[in-house]
């Protein structure tokens, strides 16, 4: 059945696997995964040539421009090295699952089925971004990472430092300190809520320029579409990489403060 149906706040469950609940999201998440582990493993499976084929060259060039352009960003070799598969991770399964989120049949196959209490019906597909605990789990690795690699960085105490001053000793640092603490809440809360916000405003856009000119209108918003995909994915991307660098260089200008695996030189 192929319907336009208004997307909810909420993700649909579509079936059930046990006490398990599969939602639509769960399933495009499922399905990006799928696709990066098999262009993986087909560029495992033909090998490294020093002749690069046409396969090899375009993993390649995404490999190297990513590495070449987050190394621009920290100025540091191994703390790049470090973080690389992290970030690339964001960017990559974020960009494809926003991208696969505007494929035809996406929001438009549908199941009836029940969802906050009544009958309607139910996209199986839908963009996994559109999910808020999706968003939610990117942020925690991300801020999560960001305090481990500053704790790795400059020591425990060092760190706590920047949140927790004695009042008696720097009542300025004191209250600067509390509000780097409100300050990750918020970071927190700012990374989950774009994401979601920007990817759920697409998709009612989409719906509703559809449903006025089905035919040629939302073409162009489609391309807006794409754009919007690379951008946030970037700009998560980016983010994490700017509170990194913040968090391994916090009281770290010395070289007994250098980043992880670095050399005092990039302190």
């Amino acid at each position: 059945m192929a319907t336009l149906t208004p997307p909810t706040l909420a993700s649909e469950t579509i079936a059930h696997l046990g006490e398990l609940e599969i939602r639509n999201t769960l399933l495009m998440a499922w399905l990006a995964m799928v696709v990066l582990i098999g262009l993986a493993l087909i560029a495992r499976a033909k090998g490294f040539r020093l002749i690069p084929g046409r396969y090899q060259t375009v993993m390649e060039m995404v490999v190297e421009g990513l590495f070449d352009f987050f190394d621009s960003i920290l100025q540091d070799r191994k703390l790049t090295m470090l973080i690389f598969p992290m970030i690339a991770t964001f960017f990559l399964f974020i960009i494809l699952a926003n991208w696969m989120g505007i494929l035809p049949g996406v929001g438009t196959i549908t199941i009836e089925g029940m969802h906050n209490g009544h009958m309607m019906d139910i996209p199986i597909f839908r963009s996994m971004n559109a999910d808020v605990n999706v968003t939610l789990a990117f942020t925690l690795v991300s801020v999560i990472a960001t305090q481990v690699l500053g704790i790795a960085s400059i020591g425990i105490f060092p760190h706590l430092g920047k949140y927790f001053v004695a009042p008696w000793k720097s009542p300025t640092g004191f209250f600067v300190g509390i509000l780097e603490f409100v300050g990750e809440f918020a970071r927190l809360i700012s990374f989950v809520f774009r994401l979601f916000g920007n990817i759920f405003a697409g998709e009612v856009l989409l719906v509703v320029v559809s449903f006025l000119v089905p035919y040629l209108l939302p073409i162009p918003f489609l391309g807006l579409e794409i754009f919007v995909g690379f951008i946030q994915a970037l700009v998560f991307s980016m983010l994490t990489l700017a509170f990194i660098k913040m968090s391994v260089s916090h009281h770290g200008d010395s070289s007994d403060h250098a980043a992880p695996g670095s050399s005092p030189a990039h302190g």
